[in-house]
């Protein structure tokens, strides 16, 4: 059955009024509210995938006994779609987020989702909730596709029963008053993953064990926290949700290297083409914490900015850790980060050519 899966429809009898929607899309804040239908499927042993289907949004029954409940085995993607201006709508490189998909889902013991079903999951809630699509500013649908185990037994093996689903949330812009650099605070106790660990998935876990390091963040007066590699703590990794890039003062810009402990972030991965189109030379490579703060320190450092669906481009103000804190240039950003910014954000909501076939359209 997983071969040819497709999701059938069902329309939700009940969904949100005009004025309901209205109301909701004029202050959509992020995350708080959801459209009217979601996308369910089911795996198991026996039958593979099956039972596609979109259907009204609402809860899902789940015994306590639910596997993912003790063993943690969810894996999960974000995403966006656009409305442009001439009111079509567009999902931004999809299938790269189906691939990444099925890497976390492998490397969970989970089942791979055919990447043409997790596509017109996507596709087919889009266009049936496509009133829910916000317009204007960086307004956007945020989507969330994710998969767990589901069956009912307390035993420490994959699940023998799997649950995907997708979910979409209309999201306002990120930075209502406008772009606002974040301080980041530098995690020497803690560590995000380790080789041979997940942190090249995008799963639940690693981001329950980054938010206690988070909250320290917040103590100290910090936005972000970033952190280090779990072996000789030295090198930069990432922050609890988003990549970083580092502009030099001759104009190049480097980002850490992939690992096998950094997410491979979609939006990552664009910057490293759109950088090189912006005309300065990019590379991956280790950098050192040493590197940061000298840099920054020095002026050798001009820029830092973090990447991610979210927030999409944030320029980086400072780094404090226990003892210190050092501002990068200025504070305010740089002209790099912005001109990176909006070329991402150009392409995304078709006010630029899609040079680089990344824009898909959906209806």
């Amino acid at each position: 059955m997983s071969a040819d899966l497709e999701f059938t429809v069902e329309p939700n009898t009940q969904p949100a009024s005009d004025d309901q929607r209205a109301t909701i899309l004029a202050n959509p804040g992020f995350g708080q509210y959801f459209t009217d239908h979601m996308a369910i499927a089911t795996w198991d042993r026996e039958n593979g995938w099956h039972d596609a289907r979109i259907t009204a949004f609402g809860p899902l029954e789940l015994s306590p006994a639910t596997s993912v409940f003790h063993y943690a085995q969810t894996i999960f993607e974000g995403m966006k779609a656009y409305r442009h201006p001439d009111d079509s709508i567009h999902t931004f490189r999809p299938e790269a987020n189906a691939a990444r998909f099925n890497r976390s889902a492998k490397r969970l013991a989970l089942p791979e989702l055919p990447e043409a079903a997790f596509l017109d999951s996507l596709t087919t809630l889009v266009e049936l909730d496509k009133a829910w699509v916000p317009s204007g500013g960086e307004t956007s649908l945020y989507l969330r596709p994710f998969m767990f185990g589901s069956d009912p037994f307390l035993g420490v093996r994959p699940s023998a029963q799997v649950t995907y689903c997708v979910i979409a949330s209309p999201a306002g812009s990120y930075f209502t008053g406008g772009v606002k650099p974040v301080r980041i605070w530098l995690s020497e106790e803690y560590t995000r993953a380790a080789p041979g660990g997940t942190g090249a998935a995008k799963t639940g876990g690693n981001y329950a064990s980054s938010l206690l390091a988070q909250a320290e963040a917040i103590e100290q007066g910090c936005d972000q926290v970033a952190f280090l590699d779990a072996v000789e703590k030295k090198w930069v990794e990432e922050l609890g949700g988003m990549n970083l890039y580092f502009v030099l003062d001759d104009g190049s810009v480097v980002t850490p290297e992939l690992s096998g402990t950094i997410l491979e972030g979609v939006t990552r991965d664009s910057i490293l083409k759109l950088v090189t189109d912006l005309g300065h030379t990019v590379t991956e490579r280790k950098i050192s914490i040493d590197e940061w703060r000298d840099g920054a320190a020095s002026g050798r450092i001009r820029e830092v900015f973090a990447c991610g669906t979210a927030a999409v481009v944030t320029p980086v103000a400072s780094l404090k850790w226990n003892g210190g804190e050092v501002q990068v240039a200025d504070g305010n950003g740089g002209p790099v980060t912005a001109a990176v910014r909006s070329a991402l954000l150009d392409l995304q909501y078709g006010r630029t050519p899609d040079t680089h076939g990344w824009m898909t359209r959906i209806c």
